[in-house]
């Protein structure tokens, strides 16, 4: 399996020997997007218009189209946990939402 990147977005590829066709679909959307195609050049151009048919679906139905990523995300930890998180961030003078960027920042390297 290989990922591509097109606009902010993130897509799983993979080849189907059989078909002798790469087939792939845009990660961590509710939508789906799917494309597919022969060579490197045909699969970069399907994504790239799979893409856009997408952002144009949306703009005519007037919605937003969805973001792979909000940047915002929803962690339960134990009471203890978040306790020694917020005493380590008041100690390192920041707010307890960047300590946690920069932790985060820090162990995915």
């Amino acid at each position: 399996m290989t990922v591509m990147h097109h606009q902010g977005y993130e897509a799983l590829v993979e080849y189907d020997e059989e078909a002798e066709l790469f087939h792939g679909e845009v990660l961590n959307l509710r939508d789906v997007i799917t494309f597919q195609g022969r060579s490197v050049d045909e699969l970069k151009q399907a994504l790239a218009d799979s893409i856009a048919d997408y952002l144009a679906f949306c703009a005519e139905r007037s919605e937003e189209p969805e973001k792979p990523f909000s940047g915002q995300f929803v962690v339960r930890v134990d009471p203890g946990l978040h306790r020694a998180a917020a005493s380590a961030a008041r100690r390192a003078g920041l707010s307890l939402n960047k300590w946690v960027a920069r932790t985060l920042e820090k162990a995915a390297g």
